[in-house]
Parts: C-alpha cells; sequence; structure tokens
C-alpha cells in the first residue's frame, strides 16, 4: 500500500468521535505501511465548495475546447479527483446529521464522481474507474443504527456504500462509534471503535 486518502469531516475538532477513532485508525496504518503516504483532507477546516452551472460544465463537458476554456473552474475538482484515484485506500470519517452525511461530503462526493474519469457510461450500465482499492468508513452517531428500530433510518452507510461501489470500489468495511448521546452506551463506543480498528489488517 503506497498512498492512503483520508476525509474527515466532523467541525467539533477534539470533541469528535469520528476524528478520535481516524487518528486511531491513522496510527494503526501507520504501523502496517510505514511506507505509505498518508493525505488527510479536512473538510470541515477546507469545505469544498457544492456544484454550480459553471464548474457542472467544466467536469462534465466532452469538448475539449470547453473544457480548456473552463480549466479553472475544475481545477479543484481535478484535484480532489486525482487525490482520489492515487490513494490504495480510502478512510471516510463521518458523523450522521439528520440521518445522512454532511452537506460537506456529499460536496466532495459530488466533485469526485465524474464520468470519464471516475466512471463511464458503458453498455448496458456504468463501469467504475477507481478499480483496486479499499475503503474503510468511521461512522460516528448519536444513536443505534446497525441494529434495532432506527436501523431503517441509517442512510450514511447505505448511501456511502452504494456510490463507493458505483466508483468501482466494493471492498468496504465500517468501524461504527455509535450511541454517542446514549450516556450507558458513549462510555463504551469509542472503546468498541478502536478495538476494531485495532483488529484490522490490509
Amino acid at each position: 500500500m503506497k498512498n492512503i486518502l483520508m476525509i474527515t469531516v466532523s467541525p467539533r475538532g477534539k470533541d469528535s468521535a469520528s476524528r478520535a477513532v481516524a487518528d486511531t485508525l491513522a496510527a494503526r496504518l501507520a504501523d502496517l505501511h510505514p511506507s505509505a503516504r498518508l493525505v488527510r483532507r479536512d473538510l470541515a477546516a477546507e469545505p469544498p465548495p457544492h456544484l454550480d452551472e459553471i464548474t457542472l460544465k467544466a467536469i462534465s463537458t466532452k469538448d475539449p475546447a470547453e473544457a480548456e476554456r473552463l480549466k479553472t473552474a475544475a481545477r479543484q475538482s481535478d484535484q480532489l479527483t486525482e487525490e482520489l484515484l492515487a490513494a490504495d485506500l480510502l478512510v471516510i470519517a463521518t458523523q450522521m446529521w439528520n440521518f445522512g452525511i454532511p452537506s460537506a461530503l456529499k460536496a466532495w462526493i459530488d466533485l469526485v464522481v465524474r464520468p470519464g474519469r471516475t466512471f463511464q457510461y458503458s453498455n448496458g450500465g456504468v463501469l467504475g474507474l477507481a478499480k483496486d482499492k479499499q475503503a474503510i468508513l468511521v461512522l460516528a452517531s448519536g444513536g443505534v443504527f446497525t441494529e434495532g428500530p432506527w436501523r431503517a433510518w441509517d442512510f450514511v452507510e447505505p448511501y456511502l456504500r452504494q456510490i463507493l461501489g458505483f466508483i468501482g470500489i466494493g471492498d468496504v468495511r465500517t468501524v461504527r462509534v455509535e450511541g454517542m448521546n446514549i450516556p450507558e452506551l458513549a462510555i463504551n463506543a469509542a472503546s468498541k471503535a478502536n478495538k476494531a480498528v485495532e483488529a484490522l489488517v490490509l
């Protein structure tokens, strides 16, 4: 493994459960792959722009002349996409907000899920171009969504797995930090997540 891309999203800094577990994971990966390059992309510190008309044109046009004219508008999308394509392992550490992903993470996804770069249309469907990669999801939530009555309300893991599969990343593992708003569960939530991280073999 040569390149690792770690996406963090929470704006809560040291109080963020997803960031804390992501830091444990970063240390674990450094032990497993000491020569690997780790690129951290903090979407809270540097929020990516949401798609607007000119950026959408810039990253979707098939006209070389139009692409050249709009290359400035496509620059950030190009950079983020190159980071993703260069990675052997993608880590996404995010919190659940209102049962879904934060808008900053959605903005990043919209900038890197690009026709001709990370996927292409083919006869009978879509071909993912971001192949031969692994992904780890570090997902923090106030409630418990892996089982029980709230399981059907989880639109984070299913969506992320679906969109990653769409671009060709099918090897996806998940580490949960859940029940953070339930006192009797929050006490052990981070510890359980860190143990799951320490058990990872990549």
